[in-house]
């Protein structure tokens, strides 16, 4: 089975929203055994929703919408789609006095006016229920092909998918459903794209079928392994070898699988001995205390931290003394040192992280260039630290910076055996 996804809206084109919608489509009907042979996306405007879909509707016979089934003007998917199918749009009474409901429940008075029309629907069109707003997606057939049409509210349309979608695209698939493509992915940090390629060389003999593709972000790289066109059964079972193929060869880089987050690993590993962490931040401003605690049950570790982004809190709030600062700088091994040290004192923790830096645009010398982040981390008396130079933006230097101090607490907490730097 064969579709394609064309998005809609403006905001898309001018690049104020990123196209999540395309990539979330994509991964839950590929999961389902679906190829999806194009995307397109397009502005808010009738004639070009109308060549887009007419266009897919002649190459594949099934087009996958997402976006404009909303009240406002620009919402115009549904009109433009009920045109190509000569199905008029009519309104579904029962549906109307659901909406007047689900607006009466939200306690924020009457519907309004405009959202009337996401109760007209093209005329033999499937609704599609929406459990998450207020517009349904609509599947309609014809004799030029199938549309399906979804909101495009990202959690709405995931939504509508796997409860709607899947289930009948499976179902209509039979046979051919049992053949999928399917991916995993392993995520490592603290090393470069370039460096875990010359690792991995040679791999792709040891795991294939499988692929492997590299996919490098601020955090660090993560490796999608992907089975391609597999009986429904084997494919996770070839892609558990492959895992079990290149795992070894990742060693302290290696930090979970699929969307684990680095700060639920530190937090796993602290929980198994009742560890307490703190973090001293200068140039990370409190970012690796808000990657800390947006993990669900981190408050049974974390119990705080200090933004010392001046001199005056490094040596007041944390201890530091005046005289590294003075003979060192702020952005130095022994100060970060320092800084690990004075916050778990302060807080009465037993593991710390501190970082120190140089985030720029501004503030570097031809000593400590702009992006220069010295780390450290401490559990009980042991400590390490580490100094990098980190590339990109303020920001990025920023987000580097909190994913490496979070990086060097895990391999501290890893034993003796690790000896990466963390970074």
């Amino acid at each position: 089975m064969e579709l394609e996804v064309v998005t809609i809206g403006n905001e898309l084109l001018l690049g104020f929203t990123l196209d999540s919608n395309a990539a979330d489509l994509s991964m839950a009907l590929t999961e389902a055994g679906v190829r999806v042979a194009r995307h397109t996306t397009v502005g808010d405007d009738s004639a070009a929703i109308d060549a887009a879909v007419r266009q897919g509707l002649k190459r594949s016979g099934f087009v996958i919408t997402s976006g404009g089934l909303g009240p406002t003007r620009d919402d115009i998917t549904k009109r433009a789609v009920a045109q190509i199918f000569d199905a008029p749009l009519e309104l579904d009474r029962g549906y109307l006095k659901k909406l007047e409901r689900r607006f009466e429940a939200l306690g924020i008075g009457p519907m309004p006016l405009s959202n009337r029309s996401q109760a007209e629907f093209p005329r033999g069109a499937t609704v599609l229920k929406n459990s998450w707003g207020t517009a349904p997606g609509l599947w309609l057939k014809g004799a030029l092909g199938e549309v399906i049409m979804l909101p495009g509210v990202p959690h709405e349309l995931r939504g509508i998918v796997q409860s709607e979608v899947v289930p009948r695209l499976k179902s209509r698939a039979g046979a051919q459903s049992q053949r999928v493509t399917q991916s995993r992915v392993v995520r490592t940090t603290g090393v470069s794209e370039s460096a875990l390629a010359d690792t991995l060389e040679g791999a792709g003999d040891r795991i294939a079928p499988v692929t492997l593709a590299f996919l490098p972000s601020l955090e660090g790289v993560d490796l999608r392994l992907t089975a391609w066109q597999m009986d429904r059964h084997e494919a996770p079972k070839a892609l558990a070898t492959a895992v079990d193929a290149i795992r070894p060869l990742l060693g302290g880089c290696y930090y979970g699988q699929g969307d684990t987050d680095l700060a639920a690993v530190i937090i796993e590993l602290l929980g198994r001995d009742s560890r307490r962490l703190a973090v001293a931040e200068s140039c990370t401003g409190g970012m690796m205390g808000q990657r800390i605690t947006a993990v669900p049950g981190s408050s049974a570790v974390f119990i705080g931290g200090i933004v010392a982004y001046s001199n005056d809190v490094k040596t007041s709030a944390l201890r530091v003394p005046e005289g590294l600062l003075e003979e060192h700088g702020a952005v130095s091994e022994q100060v970060a040192r320092a800084m690990a040290a004075g916050v778990a004192d302060r807080l009465g923790a037993e593991a710390s992280i501190a970082v120190t830096g140089v985030a720029g645009p501004a503030g570097g010398s031809p000593e400590k260039p702009v992006g220069t982040v010295w780390l450290a981390a401490r559990v009980g008396g042991k400590d390490r630290a580490f100094g990098r130079v980190f590339p990109g933006s303020r920001g990025d230097v920023r987000m580097r910076a909190a994913q490496a101090g979070l990086n060097l607490l895990r391999r501290l907490l890893t034993g003796p055996n690790d000896s990466g730097s963390g970074g």
